[in-house]
């Protein structure tokens, strides 16, 4: 029998971490048994959640400070479980806030940590490298500077490629899928991508509906899309985009993304794929102004959309916080779809960050990574 603990906090952890365990099933070869926290991808793997990822994913310092005293009941419990069925290893997926400390108990209690997915150190709160260079037993990273950045840290580090490769595809069939969501095909398309956590739909929607109320006065023939994760709720939706012309469908955002003529994306995982995607973006970004105000003077990256960190050079335009405006956004989105020398070049610059981004078998790649942590049994 081998016994992981998955430390998964948000969504996209949920869905990296569910592939990583369908991934070692057959390379084990035994009886695997996980448990910790995540969503419906990782327990319909097997595993056993001790909380689940729509109660755990928090944005900004001062909503995670509001939410402290139920995130300690949780960490309390996951190390009352690992004290009970002792994990042959523990596999963290991002999350820092609470995984690095969580790695910081393992590590103590003599438990290989792999962590998968790393923290955004390179950008800000270097700090932590220290952390993880004394209780990570293997770093696997998605994007392709991070290796460098490990390895000049002294961090063992392997690069397996981004999971969205394999997980990423348009719809088979453009035309049926906007059929089916009354959208037309022969009219352009906009998608709005506004987060995929309550708090960021919270600071992104107001201003990407004003956005929403420019461009439909001035393109009437221009159609509007949004893509709702399956962990929020429509009413939010309905109140903010009241008497707009935007359509709410239920997931499916990978056939949106990839059906549409340009989008306007809320910085973070969808940001990726899109890009793999190949569709023209503007990436947008709000939090609370005392979370920026704090955080603001640690950020040491010159690019905060990923998309453009992983190109290394301005690929897509970044509207970020006061910069987060209707005007400006409806100006961005009207060039992205009336500038065709624009959108040619920006495709081309696309296509080039998805071959950075690896071929595909990531998942696969990271669990046989992960199997050389595990210990060897006599």
């Amino acid at each position: 029998m081998t016994r992981l603990l998955l430390s998964c906090g948000e969504p996209s952890g949920d869905t990296y971490g569910g592939d990583l365990v369908r991934e070692l099933k057959p390379l084990l070869g035994e009886a695997l048994q996980v448990f910790g926290l995540g969503g419906d991808r990782l327990a319909a793997e097997g595993a056993s959640l001790l909380a689940h990822v729509r109660d755990l994913a928090v944005v900004g310092l001062w909503e995670v400070v509001s939410q402290l005293p139920r995130f300690r009941r949780i960490f309390r419990e996951i190390l009352a479980e690992v004290d009970r069925q002792r994990p042959d290893a523990a596999v963290l997926v991002d999350y820092p806030d609470f995984n690095l400390r969580l790695a910081r108990e393992l590590a103590a209690r003599g438990v290989p940590v792999v962590y998968y997915v790393s923290p955004q150190v390179w950008a800000w709160r270097r700090g932590r490298i220290k952390t993880i260079r004394e209780t990570v037993t293997r770093m696997l990273v998605i994007f392709p500077f991070e290796e460098a950045f490990y390895r000049e840290t002294g961090v063992p580090v392997t690069f397996v490629g981004h999971p969205l490769v394999d997980l990423v595809r348009p719809a088979e069939n453009r035309g049926a899928f906007l059929a089916a969501n009354g959208l037309d095909p022969d009219r352009p398309i906009l998608a709005v991508v506004p987060g995929s956590r309550q708090q960021e739909v919270a600071h992104n929607l107001p201003p990407l509906a004003g956005a929403i109320r420019l461009l439909a006065e001035r393109r009437p023939a221009l159609q509007f899309a949004l893509p709702l994760a399956p962990s929020l709720s429509l009413e939010p939706f309905r109140r903010a985009l009241a008497g707009l012309p935007v359509r709410c469908i239920q997931g499916q955002a990978h056939s949106l993304l990839g059906a549409c003529d340009a989008a306007l994306v809320a910085s973070g995982t969808a940001t990726v794929e899109a890009a793999l995607l190949g569709t023209p973006m503007a990436v947008v970004y709000r939090i609370s102004a005392i979370t920026y105000r704090l955080g603001r003077p640690f950020v040491k990256v010159p690019h905060y959309a990923m998309v453009n960190l992983v190109a290394g050079r301005r690929v897509v335009p970044e509207i970020i916080q006061r910069d987060f405006t209707p005007q400006r956004v409806a100006e961005e989105a009207l060039s992205l779809l009336e500038d065709e020398a624009r959108r040619k070049q920006m495709k081309r610059e696309l296509e080039e960050v998805r071959h950075k981004l690896g071929g595909g078998g990531a998942s696969g790649r990271a669990a046989r990574a992960l199997l050389e942590t595990l210990p060897r049994r006599p």
